[in-house]
């Protein structure tokens, strides 16, 4: 199109008129533009409009994809929810529980256990309806399992699982070798297992409601060997070492230890990389070999005091020479190793007395110090008293050692010589094996008490024996096995030795303390006061002995100690003792 500029007629007139351009056609990209934003606006708001209406409708309701225990609650309303769990887990609470242990596979009873499912705080675990639009279009396309709330009632979980321990629990198992006679055996190691109490009470707690085979923590127990260490303790020393006798040469004559001698002292013990070291047991090897070489050893004896014409008389001390078997024996791993040269030499050693003839005779045993006699016993209470009177005579106390009658005799039973004899029992006459030596320790304790000896421990009969100085005499007693219960201990506490010199005859018993003399001593008795009663008590119905019994009563000894070179009072001591009364004892009608 042409067109014309039209100027100003006059001066005066400035407007420049400029004739219209048409627009033209409109674009076509814009109209789709539109329509999109159009159908994308009402896509959002038909999705707002579900997601709302979603929202709306689901509040109050257990979050879409939840399981618990496998149960797929997801949507539903609590009251529909709890309903749907108890429907399908709680035939499965009161069934027993099948678990598994390490190796171990066993089953625990829920009711035992207290385990009881909480409901409502099993749902309360799956929370609120989620906000957020995209976890909510997630959860039409996932699970979510939470797991249930459980609780032990009483505490009883602990304690069942404990019970468990007795059928999951397994020591550990070194390997090592065995023998059976004297062919080597390989034993294999076998790691053992402990439950892990506390962790598998949570397990319990958070899996017991799944029905499903629940696998228990447990804590392994190691083992040091390797069935690689076994098989080399076997082949390379176990094997070897039974495979021909061992020859253990004397002076004068050879021990033979014998394969099943050497397969009986061995075993095995673990060491470092899993392998195994022998362990010879010496007592066993010594019990075999020692009989053998005993011809060549020379028994020591200690210098003893004897007794000639009335008087003290040291007896030499002689050193005895004896196998030391520590070092004869220590090359013995090496040669069980050897197919030949298998032979050891016995190593001696010389075995000195404890009291030599020198000690003896500087003990200063010259006089009489203490001594006493009692009398009035039955002749098998006599054979009593004479073995325990031979045993003790020559007996030494060096200055400040302590002397026990039980200690120093050892067990007296049948084997040593003691007969049964008399004594009281719970107040009525009885008998055992060795009765009577409580007369020995009543002449022994005035013996020491006349000494000056200190008093290092003795007991009173709890009855009084006429033939006794009240509050000055003393009982004994041992078990069967010889353990001593009641003992009569003195303590020499002077400068110089003491010997102990018995007497015995079938009507008396002497003991004499001989050593120097250091006091003159006195004993005063005191009043017998609160008299107490017999009562009177049927004896047995079989061996009846009828006695009068006798009232208790309680008295006191006073023992004063006065230098014997100058008479003055050097200490003073007063024992007081109570004694109970005796039953007196009826016997049939």
């Amino acid at each position: 199109m042409q067109y014309e500029p039209r100027w100003p007629e006059s001066d005066d007139e400035q407007t420049v008129v400029l004739p219209a351009v048409s627009p033209g056609p409109e674009p076509a990209s814009r109209p789709r533009l539109r329509r999109a934003l159009w159908i994308s606006g009402g896509a959002l708001g038909a999705l707002l409009v579900v997601y709302l209406i979603d929202l709306l409708t689901s509040q109050g309701s257990v979050p879409r994809g939840v399981t618990v225990a496998g149960v797929d609650v997801g949507g539903l309303d609590r009251p529909v929810a709890e309903r749907e769990l108890r429907g399908l887990i709680e035939p499965r609470l009161t069934q027993p529980l099948t678990v598994t242990a390490g190796a171990a596979r066993t089953t625990l009873s829920p009711t035992l256990a207290g385990l009881r499912l909480d409901w409502s705080a099993t749902l309360d675990q799956a929370g609120d309806q989620p906000l957020n639009p995209f976890t909510r279009l997630a959860s039409f396309f996932s699970t979510h399992e939470i797991g249930v709330v459980s609780h032990a009632e009483d505490d009883r979980l602990g304690p069942a699982l404990e019970d468990l321990r007795g059928r999951v629990d397994r020591e550990a198992v070194e390997g090592t070798v065995r023998f059976e006679g004297t062919t080597p055996v390989a034993v294999a190691p076998q790691p053992g297992q402990k439950l892990d109490v506390a962790a598998a009470e949570a397990a319990v707690l958070k899996e017991w409601a799944s029905g499903k085979e629940l696998a228990l923590p447990v804590v392994p127990t190691p083992v040091k060997t390797t069935q690689q260490g076994v098989q080399a303790a076997l082949d390379q020393f176990a094997r070897p070492a039974v495979a021909s006798p061992v020859t253990l040469t004397g002076e004068g004559a050879a021990a033979v230890l014998q394969p099943r001698d050497i397969a009986a002292a061995l075993t095995f013990a673990p060491a470092d990389g899993g392998a195994l070291v022998p362990v010879l047991d010496q007592k066993k090897l010594v019990s075999v070999a020692g009989p053998q070489l005993k011809a060549t050893e020379k028994e020591g004896k200690e210098a003893t005091v004897g007794f000639s014409g009335g008087k003290p008389v040291v007896e030499p001390s002689v050193d005895g020479k004896t196998v030391d078997w520590e070092p004869s024996l220590k090359p013995l791993p090496d040669v069980l190793k050897r197919a030949d040269q298998r032979e050891l030499k016995a190593v001696y050693k010389n075995s000195p007395a404890k009291v030599t003839t020198e000690q003896a005779n500087a003990l200063g045993v010259k006089e009489v110090v203490g001594e006493f006699t009692t009398g009035g016993f039955a002749p098998d209470s006599g054979v009593n008293i004479r073995v325990v009177a031979q045993k003790v005579n020559g007996a030494i106390v060096k200055p400040g050692e302590t002397f026990s009658l039980n200690g120093f005799t050892g067990p007296r039973g049948k084997p040593q010589g003691y007969v049964e004899a008399g004594v009281i029992e719970n107040g009525a006459p009885a008998r055992e094996v060795g009765g009577g030596i409580s007369q020995f320790a009543t002449t022994l304790y005035n013996a020491a008490y006349f000494a000056g000896m200190k008093d290092a421990g003795h007991k009173e009969h709890s009855y009084y024996i006429s033939r006794y100085p009240a509050a000055r005499e003393a009982t004994v007693f041992q078990n069967p096995d010889g353990s001593s219960v009641i003992d009569l201990k003195f303590t020499n506490d002077s400068d110089t030795g003491i010997a102990i010199q018995t007497i015995w005859s079938p009507s008396s018993l002497t003991v004499k303390l001989w050593g120097t003399k250091r006091y003159s001593v006195d004993s005063i008795p005191g009043e017998r006061t609160n008299p107490t009663p017999q009562p009177t008590k049927p004896g047995p119905a079989e061996n009846c002995h009828a006695s009068n019994g006798a009232p208790g009563f309680t008295t006191t000894d006073t023992r004063v100690l006065k230098d014997a070179a100058t008479g003055q009072e050097v200490s003073r001591h007063t024992r007081t003792v109570r004694y109970n009364p005796q039953p007196k004892i009826t016997c049939g009608a």
